[in-house]
């Protein structure tokens, strides 16, 4: 057999910040996981303060966001903007331009389920102006 259960223990990881070139204010990830060679996928927490948010990005096989905290916006390019809240589930299929991230006035947490095919999981592309973000309200 050899396969044992791997338990991941809270706090094994280290939180680290959003990065600059990919996120607007501040952001906190905290790795779940890495993809494995059975599980083509990763996992984190992450946590958008009020007005933080990611840049515009495509995922390649796709992302499932589970709200766990807040309340937030997501949007697909050329859509309208979307409230989600905690308990909502959201899909962004593979290819579609997107961004999320917390409203102006409220914090929002997500588990993030991100897909990984070839070694990549995200494509970022160009930030949410600050126009494009305020249109929202």
């Amino acid at each position: 057999m050899g396969e044992t259960i791997e338990v991941i223990r809270n706090g094994a990881q280290p939180s680290t910040k959003g990065q600059e070139d990919y996120f607007t204010g501040y952001v906190r990830v905290d790795s779940l996981f890495q993809e494995n060679e059975f599980a083509p996928y990763s996992a984190a927490y992450v946590t958008f303060e009020p007005g933080a948010r990611t840049a515009w990005h495509i995922h390649p096989t796709g992302q499932r966001l589970i709200v766990t905290y807040g309340v937030g916006w997501v949007q697909e390019w050329g859509g309208p903007v979307r409230e989600v809240r905690a308990g909502d589930v959201v899909w962004f299929p593979p290819g579609v331009k997107h961004w999320h991230g917390a409203t102006p006035t409220t914090a929002m947490t997500h588990i993030a389920l991100t897909g990984v095919a070839n070694g990549k999981g995200v494509e970022w592309l160009e930030k949410v102006s600050d126009e494009q973000y305020h249109k929202s309200e």
